[in-house]
């Protein structure tokens, strides 16, 4: 068992969070009380790059004033990973009503920690810290740390091929229409190959395990008189490691008798295609990042918004030239848009379509699982962000597009104590697709998902997504924080 300590800059982060969000009171020394000058009536004309981006007078009448602290425990099962626990805390500053920007930001500050933990070795700390027009200017500021290791990533192939059916590592002939079926034929024991027991499951064959340290900070700042355009610059240092899981127990099914019994785990997918030469990264190491952004933005609320859209075109390089032991990089281009409807007390269409593409002939294949977006990344293809009804990494390539569109209703609001809940539906449909070159990209070969989902507003800064979604082959639950997009 491996644990992590956080980076050193997650004190740094911590410590610049209190720093954001506590007010220093001066204390009267022992020569007597000083007398207090007049306080000039306060200024509420925001400036004008941020009046763009107004709350609706709907969620402005209830949004909080001051310092609070949000949380949901964090509760999960796998056959894996195991039985997981731990808690995710916000802690939010949102000023007084007095304040030029109150109605024009989510919140002057948030400050985000995660703690999880599981049975089987997944372990995880994060924080996270965003200020939004530092000091009343048109500067943003983002800091991110995690420190954590996780033996449940998913791994189907880097190549468009991954679009077919469902195959097992061991034998491609055979094909599989649903994930439940394919499930079975991995437990299910079969003679060990080279390098291998003599007995084996391949239940553990799309599966690796990940070890990261990861320390990102990000800047941007608005232009332009109204400041609905901004560009923003980053820079993410990690430390990475990778292992499979060749000879672990795992869970297997006796053919002969159909007992569920354990055996030891024959070669996964992933080192396979890394013994062929198909992929690149097992080995892990240092990698060292730049990130630029150029945005476009005129949601009202970012944690839910009701209006607005949003733009980006993003980019990450990687190269020995900044000290990283690899070199890549990655265009993603995404636009989402979001219109209230007449229908209701609150009613949003909620619209996203993406496109990335990855350069560099030997980009690591972990670089391939995700697209690097400053409004938060995206799994490519499948899982909670993108295809709700296939599972993380499910379909991977140099090039892909997806897109989802989302009904969100709000049925009623409810108040316990000082606490205000929002409770909504969401059905929702995803699309989305891979291929090995952005050349090649178009609308053949399309895997679709859809579902719906129950939506909570907590003090409207925090929201907790629980979505269902279906697919041809699966069926999945997603129990999370945040919009889907």
């Amino acid at each position: 068992m491996k644990s992590f300590s956080p980076p050193p800059a997650s004190a740094v982060a911590f410590g610049m969070a209190i720093a954001a969000l506590t007010t220093v009171v001066p204390i009267a020394g022992a020569q007597g009380t000083v007398p207090t000058p007049p306080v000039p009536a306060a200024d509420t004309t925001p400036p004008p790059f941020a009046r763009a981006r107004r709350l609706a007078d709907a969620d402005l009448t209830k949004k909080r004033e001051g310092t609070f602290v949000t949380g949901l425990p964090d509760l999960s099962s796998d056959p894996v990973a195991g039985f997981g626990y731990g808690a995710r805390i916000n802690v939010i500053q949102n000023g007084r009503r007095g304040d030029p920007l109150f109605a024009y930001t989510p919140y002057r500050a948030k400050l985000r920690i995660g703690a999880y933990n599981t049975t089987e070795e997944q372990r995880e700390l994060a924080l996270s810290l965003d200020i939004p027009y530092v000091r009343g200017t048109r500067w943003r500021l983002k800091i991110d740390a995690v420190a954590g290791t996780t033996p449940a990533k998913l791994y189907f192939g880097l190549t468009e091929s991954t679009l077919g059916a469902l195959r097992l590592p061991s034998d491609a002939a055979r094909t599989f229409g649903t994930f439940a079926a394919y499930d079975v034929a991995r437990q299910t024991l079969r003679a060990g190959g080279p390098g291998e027991a003599p007995q084996v499951t391949d239940a553990l064959s799309n599966r690796f395990g990940e070890s990261e340290l990861m320390l990102n900070l990000k800047a941007d700042r608005a232009l332009g008189a109204a400041g609905r355009w901004r560009v923003l610059a980053g820079y993410e240092i990690q430390r990475l490691a990778y292992r499979t899981f060749a000879g672990r127990s795992a869970d297997a099914i006796d053919p002969m008798t159909g007992e569920k019994i354990t055996a030891p785990n024959g070669t996964s997918l992933l080192a396979r295609d890394g013994a062929a030469g198909r992929v690149s990264g097992l080995e892990g190491g240092r990698v060292s990042i730049l990130q630029q952004a150029l945005i476009y933005d005129t949601r009202d609320f970012e944690p839910d918004p009701t209006n607005g859209l949003y733009f980006e075109v993003g980019n990450e390089w990687s190269s020995p030239t900044i000290g990283s032991e690899f070199a890549f990089d990655k265009l993603f281009v995404q636009v989402k848009a979001f219109r209230r409807l007449p229908l209701g007390p609150r009613t949003i269409l909620a619209g996203r379509l993406g496109a990335g593409n990855i350069f560099g002939d030997n980009a690591p294949f972990f670089e391939f699982q995700d697209q690097w977006s400053p409004d938060g990344s995206v799994n490519a293809l499948g899982g909670s962000r993108s295809l709700r009804g296939y599972r993380a990494n499910r379909f991977l390539g140099r090039a892909m597009w997806f897109g989802n569109a989302e009904l969100r209703v709000r049925m009623t609001e409810v108040v316990l104590g000082r606490q205000r809940f929002g409770l909504g539906v969401a059905p929702f449909v995803d699309a989305g697709t891979v291929r090995d070159e952005w050349r090649a990209l178009n609308f053949g070969r399309v895997r679709t998902s859809y579902g719906a989902g129950a939506r909570v507003a907590w003090n409207q800064s925090t929201m907790i997504s629980l979505d269902i979604g279906k697919s041809r082959e699966d069926r999945l639950l997603f129990l999370g924080l945040g919009q889907a997009f």
